[in-house]
């Protein structure tokens, strides 16, 4: 209550409860005492005094982008005598300084994004998780694709570049894993997509990315080249992506997987968590999407090449090896991210991890020595100088035996004995086994006895096909009266070769 607008000022101090003092003091003057305080001055002297408008805004006129840190080395440089201890009221003053003479900056407008509308692609570099795979590490990249109103996110662990195999397969997966279809799909100016002719070129998409936009039913848009910030939608889900990934492998103890299948399927359960707590964004938007198309488009390169005589082919300087028997054939091989598929003609005869050229300079090798191991039998020696006989190993304890043996000074001894035992790791498909008994007796200090490595991996006496005599009637009629026995002959895999007549039984 206001008694000063009835009463005199005695009278309204008394019904206030303050003294008469009081109310003529505030009387002269109604400002709160913190209003009324004078501003306190500088205790010491401006350290800045000498050079601040002489030396350090002509700097930040000539650099506007220039960072604190940068003006006071130079003042430094200049005057030797300064304290670096000024750094903070330096800073206080370039701020307050950039916010009155500084330069326009750049704003971020927030957009609002229609459900089932844009659906936004991206690569995103994860080599500072530290991932390994077999303690081997991992180089690799994850495709990112995210709906911009609900957003729904899909990761795909990504070996090679920024391709189109990569974005189609990537793509094709987020789709198909989403259930429908975006109108607009906007990636940046990736060169799988877009040849990058120009702001006003007509024909600037590519024929690959047109088909699969175009298959999908999807408006392909980019954002201009070297501005991330229109493609926010997806830049900062990037960061958020791979921090809720850290996060994961910290409470998990270890970022080393047995394979790179155990990898993608960690991945896909993360992302699974994040699209769980936007269920029901997602579900509204999954009622705006075009439906899927019956079926997916191509997401691979194809390429004949013909298999030499060397027992394989060279695909992008990388040289893989195919069982010997299609030696002379051309394959048709369907290239993925991260495996070729060979066809002869249109029967699949194997498929092959992608394999990459370990620099510039040098390519690379994908070898099974499954494929030539019964020709490397016949000729042994050709391992000694095979180029690439590092990577015919399947296991490092095969590469330590035939290292271990050549330092004892008898070549012919160490691939005669290392080809004889990879040839008893394939017969016997005892690989891993194998192995590990060749790594315990190089611990124990002593040469594999490659007598009895066979007799301990030799199969067992009740699995061992034998020949067997049975008759039958040919041809099946019953005014047949000759009887031929016919004889059964496996194969050392135990299958059932071929079926031919031994002898005539006379009736």
């Amino acid at each position: 209550m206001n008694y000063r607008q009835t009463l005199c000022p005695e009278a309204a101090a008394a019904k206030a409860g303050f003294s008469k003092a009081s109310a003529y003091r505030i009387e002269s003057d109604s400002r709160p005492p913190s209003q009324k305080k004078a501003p306190r001055g500088r205790r010491r002297s401006d350290p800045l005094a000498p050079y601040w408008d002489t030396e350090i805004v002509p700097i930040l006129k000539a650099a506007p982008g220039i960072r604190v840190i940068g003006v006071l080395d130079e003042l430094r440089r200049r005057h030797r005598e300064l304290n670096p201890s000024i750094r903070r009221t330096l800073e206080r003053r370039i701020n307050a300084w950039r916010a009155l003479n500084g330069p326009e900056q750049d704003v971020i407008f927030r957009q609002q994004h229609d459900p089932g509308r844009l659906g936004l692609s991206d690569f995103t570099d994860v080599s500072a998780l530290g991932i390994t795979i077999a303690g081997e590490p991992l180089d690799h990249r994850l495709y990112h694709f995210r709906l911009a109103f609900s957003g729904f996110e899909h990761a795909h662990v990504v070996l090679g570049g920024e391709s189109f195999v990569a974005l189609a397969e990537g793509l094709q997966n987020a789709l198909w894993a989403l259930g429908g279809v975006p109108r607009e799909h906007r990636s940046d100016s990736l060169s799988a997509a877009f040849r990058n002719l120009g702001v006003d070129a007509r024909e600037d998409l590519t024929q690959r990315y047109a088909a699969l936009m175009g298959h999908y039913g999807m408006a392909p848009t980019r954002n201009n080249a070297g501005i991330a910030h229109e493609n926010g939608s997806i830049e900062s889900a990037h960061g958020h992506l791979k921090r809720a990934l850290e996060d994961a492998l910290l409470l998990r103890g270890t970022r080393d997987f047995t394979s790179l299948d155990t990898w993608r399927a960690f991945v896909d359960e993360i992302v699974g968590r994040r699209n769980a707590n936007l269920a029901r964004r997602i579900a509204l938007e999954k009622e705006a999407l075009a439906p899927l198309p019956k079926g997916r488009t191509t997401d691979f390169e194809e390429k004949v090449i013909p298999v030499t005589s060397s027992g394989g082919f060279i695909l992008r300087r990388v040289f893989y090896t195919v069982p010997s028997r299609l030696i002379g054939h051309r394959l048709r091989v369907r290239i993925f991210d991260d495996r070729l598929e060979c066809f002869l003609g249109v029967t699949p005869v194997v498929t092959l991890r992608r394999g990459r050229p370990v620099s510039d300079s040098q390519g690379g090798h994908v070898v099974d020595y499954r494929h030539v191991i019964h020709a490397l039998r016949r000729k042994p020696m050709a391992l000694i100088n095979l180029v690439y006989r590092d990577r015919l190993f399947p296991r490092a304890a095969y590469k330590r035996l035939f290292d271990t043996l050549r330092e004892h000074g008898d070549d012919r001894r160490a691939c005669k004995v290392t080809v004889e035992l990879l040839t008893l790791a394939h017969e016997r498909a005892c690989e891993a086994e194998l192995a590990e008994a060749i790594a315990i007796d190089l611990d124990a200090g002593r040469l594999p006895d490659l007598a009895a490595l066979r007799d301990r991996f030799r199969p067992e006496a009740a699995s061992i096909p034998r020949r067997s005599l049975f008759t039958m009637n040919w041809p099946p009629s019953a005014s047949c009266r000759s009887t031929q026995i016919w004889e059964k002959q496996y194969d050392q895999h135990g299958d059932l070769r071929r079926c031919r007549p031994r002898r005539t039984a006379p009736q």
